[in-house]
């Protein structure tokens, strides 16, 4: 009997140690976090790495869970990036806590880190794209893929694509009236007529509506979009005009259809119907899907747009889209700043709206086995961000609720999937 006790007793003693020994990191990422943007980093690699992890979908502001690593607490130390180390004990009291049923909760696995493309010309100008300097900030890895490597089948080697901020319209991003006589301007339209032309197209717009037709078919195919800016309404604006010339001569040498309008194909399109387009070379807008610019009429202070407020077990996809410390986010304006609500198909679900307005901000949908999602604008922490801004500095916003949408949508590829029921 005696050696019984004794035998259990060490037993107890040695759990108990083998407890305080396996560790976890907790990631918090409500108004605690020091460091984001580069939190996300640190999850992304640790998936790189081969481990797995949860997302705690709206605990803490959506927080990460992971088994403790030499690795990711260095990687945090060095990052300035905000973690908590607890026990084995501690971590299950936080999943029992997320996963009981009458709380707005869910533990979601997070399992491969997707391989990530980004659209964007070999000469992008630093003004061009939020995301690569999201991506880069938080060390995240990504590859650059264009026109060559869309058409030539690459594009299936990545699970994740974002769209530069282009112009799948083939009007140059409609600069013409204002930067025609400037050498950027001059070299973009010279290099993608040589790009098309190298391809076997007669025109740019030709050779931009097999690229879009390409990316449509790879979300069918399950891949993943993510699209901000005129890389939204001008992929959509490309495949209702398939078969439709509506490019201005000052812009490919030829005559528009005379009756572009009216042979839009808007079931052809992925988010949006029942638009018109601009067929005035002067004209900046690409046609009704964006918002009226509103500068000097909206006080900036005031310009927020409202994140929806989504079922974690039910609605898991967009609850990890709009996972954020915040619920009210600082607007900010693009080329392509937001979607008229007319204009946006009903099986589209709606992230967020600006506030006040019937207008919206950030979307997503399905198509075939994979998905797309659309954020309006262009730099969450530049307001305006007119052509020849320096890039934003994020060691300044490093808790940005703009650029943090951005980068929950590299993690949702990773994530298990679970039956949508929006």
């Amino acid at each position: 009997m005696q050696i019984f006790k004794i035998i259990t007793l060490f037993a107890i003693l040695f759990s108990q140690l083998v407890e305080v020994k396996a560790q976890h990191v907790l990631i918090p990422m409500d108004g605690s976090q020091t460091n984001h943007l580069k939190a996300y980093g640190i999850i992304f690699n640790y998936l790189e790495d081969g481990r797995t992890a949860q997302w705690l979908l709206n605990y803490r502001g959506g927080s990460f869970l992971a088994e403790e690593t030499d690795d990711i607490v260095r990687k945090a130390r060095i990052r300035g990036v905000h973690i908590e180390q607890i026990t084995s004990a501690q971590a299950r009291r936080i999943v029992d806590e997320v996963e009981r049923p009458n709380v707005n909760m869910a533990a979601v696995q997070l399992e491969v880190a997707p391989r990530i493309a980004v659209y964007t010309p070999p000469h992008a100008l630093p003004w061009d794209d939020a995301v690569t300097l999201a991506l880069s900030y938080a060390e995240v890895p990504y590859e650059t893929i264009y026109n060559e490597e869309i058409l030539d089948g690459t594009l299936y080697d990545y699970d994740w694509l974002h769209l530069h901020h282009e112009d799948f319209t083939g009007q140059y991003g409609k600069f013409w009236s204002a930067y025609r006589n400037t050498p950027w301007y001059q070299r973009q339209v010279r290099d993608l007529e040589q790009m098309a032309a190298g391809l076997g197209y007669s025109k740019v717009s030709d050779m931009k509506a097999a690229v879009s037709a390409e990316i449509k078919a790879y979300i069918g195919q399950g891949g993943f979009l993510f699209a901000m800016c005129s890389g939204t309404d001008t992929f959509d604006i490309a495949l209702a005009a398939e078969d439709v010339d509506i490019v201005p001569a000052e812009f490919d040498g030829d005559p528009i259809d005379p009756d572009a309008r009216q042979r839009l194909d808007f079931d052809n399109t992925l988010a949006f119907e029942n638009f018109d387009i601009e067929l005035n070379p002067a004209e900046y807008r690409h046609g009704s899907i964006d918002v009226p610019v509103r500068l000097g009429q909206l006080d900036e202070s005031m310009d927020y747009f409202t994140l929806f407020d989504f079922s974690a077990k039910w609605d898991p996809v967009p609850a990890m889209l709009t996972q954020n410390h915040v619920s009210s986010v600082k607007g900010f304006y693009g080329q392509t700043t937001a979607y008229r609500m007319e204009t946006v198909k009903n099986d589209v679900v709606i992230l967020a709206k600006n506030a006040g307005r019937d207008e919206a901000k950030y979307i997503h949908g399905n198509f075939g086995d994979g998905t797309y999602t659309f954020f309006g604008g262009h730099d969450p922490e530049d307001y305006t961000h007119r052509v020849g801004d320096p890039p934003t500095d994020l060691d300044i916003f490093p808790n940005s609720p703009g650029y943090r949408l951005i980068l929950n949508n590299i993690l949702f590829p990773a994530a298990q999937k679970k039956k949508i029921q929006t």
